[in-house]
């Protein structure tokens, strides 16, 4: 009786410990499983977005060899442009997408946002804009009018750098549908119908994978565009007004 006593502690340590290595093996499993939710896992354009998809992104803003690596790992297609600028106004990874199999066609097609944005509207693309235009029009975007990516300049009003410094950011000003129809932010945002619900919802959606999401409802400034960039901010906030 008393061995049988002796060895009962051993025998719980011994089911503890097996129960932690199978937990463990089990969170192993998760994390190769869902790369997306793990910050030091490889990003990939077809990961779906998850906990870690922002900071990802953020960090590509700052390494051009592993941005333009997973594009070449998707077989995506696009132009790199050369480097412009120097200093806090050297944008070095300006990009433009070929074809539309990734993203709608942007026009003007010039634009060359850098690579981490790009990769950030292929996902924005993927998950907001292409699921809200079905459900609200039947149809897909096809194309994106945009106001611009590089600017060497201030934020207005302010004594910081604007990411448009870097090409660190885009502005888009309307979405066209398939069948030609345009809805536009200065024209649809407030009108109240579904083109002004589908741009509310956009906004919304882009809340947490952008950096920085500017509405209309921001200021006057960008009333007739969504301004998105992929600024490095500390512990990683996000704004979206």
């Amino acid at each position: 009786m008393g061995r049988v006593t002796s060895l009962r502690p051993y025998l719980i340590w011994f089911a503890v410990a097996v129960l932690l290595a199978l937990g463990a093996i089990r969170a192993m499993q998760w994390v190769r499983d869902h790369p997306e939710h793990v910050r030091t896992a490889r990003f990939e354009l077809a990961h779906p977005q998850g906990w870690a998809t922002h900071a990802k992104l953020v960090g590509l803003a700052g390494d051009d060899a592993a941005c333009f690596a997973a594009f070449d790992r998707a077989k995506a297609g696009y132009l790199r442009r050369p480097a412009v600028g120097r200093g806090v106004c050297r944008a070095s990874q300006r990009m433009i997408l070929t074809g539309n199999k990734f993203a709608p066609t942007m026009r003007p097609a010039g634009a060359a946002p850098g690579c981490a944005v790009t990769a950030a509207m292929i996902l924005w693309d993927r998950d907001v804009v292409q699921p809200l235009a079905r459900k609200y029009f039947g149809q897909k975007v096809t194309e994106l009018e945009n106001l611009g990516s590089y600017n060497c300049r201030k934020i207005a009003g302010r004594q910081a750098q604007s990411e448009h410094s870097t090409a660190n950011a885009i502005d888009i000003s309307a979405f066209i549908l398939a069948d030609g129809t345009r809805i536009s932010l200065i024209n649809d945002w407030d009108e109240g119908d579904k083109r002004g619900e589908f741009l509310h919802a956009v906004r919304d959606g882009s809340c947490g994978l952008f950096s920085t999401v500017l509405s209309p409802d921001h200021n006057a400034a960008h009333a007739n565009h969504f301004h998105f960039d992929m600024a490095k901010r500390t512990a990683g906030w996000t704004i979206c007004r």
